[in-house]
């Protein structure tokens, strides 16, 4: 009996980021990043940062502050 993990790998191991992000359905550039991130901390989940995250982005305020606001 062959495990989930076993399937995955024989489909995705040893192939490249654009033939496993076709399979997926994932962006490629997406999931570049995601690759990226593995290598550089050895993890994908967001790491801490220090101040608070802004309400909106400078693009919107720009153009039209009730419309562009970020959800909490």
């Amino acid at each position: 009996m062959q495990t989930a993990s076993t399937n995955i790998c024989e489909i995705l191991c040893n192939k490249s980021i654009s033939d496993i992000s076709l399979h997926l359905n994932i962006p490629r550039s997406t999931f570049s990043g995601i690759i990226t991130k593995w290598k550089q901390l050895g993890t994908t989940e967001t790491q801490p940062r220090s101040g608070r995250p802004r309400k909106m982005t400078v693009h919107c305020a720009q153009k039209s502050p009730t419309v562009c606001r970020v959800k909490s």
